[in-house]
């Protein structure tokens, strides 16, 4: 959910496609699973006035003020919870009708408010606690993973969630300095094993050395590709006929995750379009986007992080 704009003028990525995808209507009923900063949300309740109404989840309590504040002009269209994704049914229950909602919005990855906190250690610009974690009271902290795994289960972790070539150089190179407990001081770490595993090359990637790291810790601390496959039939199933799942994806195995289980919703076990479908097989979405939607030049101007985002939207029959 990356943005480039401060609590105050939060516009978030894919703003216009999203709402442009989930065709919100006065009266409609909405599921923001990742609310974040609340962008989305407005905008959202803001097309479906005067009595559209929306629900917002997210882990992050800070985050949940911020969208307070942000939704506060909406009164009692708009009901907040801290509580992950996975738990978007429960949340629901006597908030949308027995036919299901209108739309739901799933954001994935990190807002500019969580990446611009030092201290909750998502980022290494500036230096913080080894955290990462979405809800900071509940589960293990990189730290904990960082310090404390076998280097050959930690090798695995960067290797599997961060696609890193280079991960049993870095886990080696972490197991030599531990104990690690801030972000530039493993950022560090990472890069100088990166540049030893290159053989002292720069690389291509054009990305710091240590991203695929940080992103595989963050992944795992928050158990994020294991939600996401979870989610995705509960989304579904909350859906009332016609109604439109969006989901932003920023990373290639989110995005694989979402394109393979649309496409085996709309085509069956096969997911060729080209393949018809099973004779037992009976359709449950229709994909709006053949292949993801993504950020336009004007919006890379303004917001660079938005590069990596695809959008996703699929219609329930």
């Amino acid at each position: 959910m990356p943005n480039s704009a401060g609590p105050g003028r939060h516009v978030p990525v894919l703003y216009n496609e999203v709402l442009a995808g989930l065709r919100p209507a006065s009266g409609g009923v909405y599921i923001d699973g990742t609310v974040g900063a609340g962008g989305h949300s407005a905008g959202l309740l803001a097309a479906s006035g005067p009595d559209g109404r929306l629900l917002g989840l997210d882990r992050d309590p800070a985050a949940l003020a911020v969208a307070r504040a942000r939704l506060q002009e909406f009164g009692g269209r708009v009901r907040l919870a801290q509580a992950s994704y996975t738990q978007m049914a429960e949340a629901a229950a006597g908030f949308i009708p027995a036919e299901g909602c209108d739309g739901i919005l799933l954001d994935l990855g990190l807002s500019s408010l969580q990446l611009g906190d030092p201290a909750r250690g998502f980022a290494f610009q500036a230096d913080g606690p080894l955290d990462m974690r979405f809800d900071p009271s509940v589960g293990p902290s990189a730290d904990e993973i960082v310090n404390q795994w076998p280097l050959d289960e930690l090798a695995d972790l960067i290797y599997r969630y961060g696609e890193e070539p280079l991960s049993r150089h870095i886990a080696r190179a972490i197991g030599a300095a531990r104990p690690l407990h801030s972000t530039q001081a493993l950022a560090a770490v990472v890069a100088g094993a990166a540049r030893r595993g290159r053989g002292g090359g720069a690389g291509h990637s054009g990305i710091h050395p240590a991203t695929r790291t940080f992103q595989a810790l963050r992944i795992a601390v928050n158990g994020e590709l294991e939600a996401l496959a979870a989610v995705l039939p509960s989304a579904v199933g909350l859906l009332r006929p016609g109604g439109r799942l969006a989901v932003i994806a920023f990373h290639s195995l989110e995005d694989r995750i979402v394109k393979d289980f649309l496409r085996a919703q709309a085509f069956g076990g096969e997911t060729d379009p080209a393949i018809p479908f099973p004779a037992s097989f009976a359709p449950a979405l229709t994909l709006i986007t053949r292949k993801p939607m993504t950020a336009g030049p004007e919006e890379l101007a303004a917001n660079p992080r938005a590069r990596s985002a695809k959008l996703r939207i699929a219609e329930k029959l």
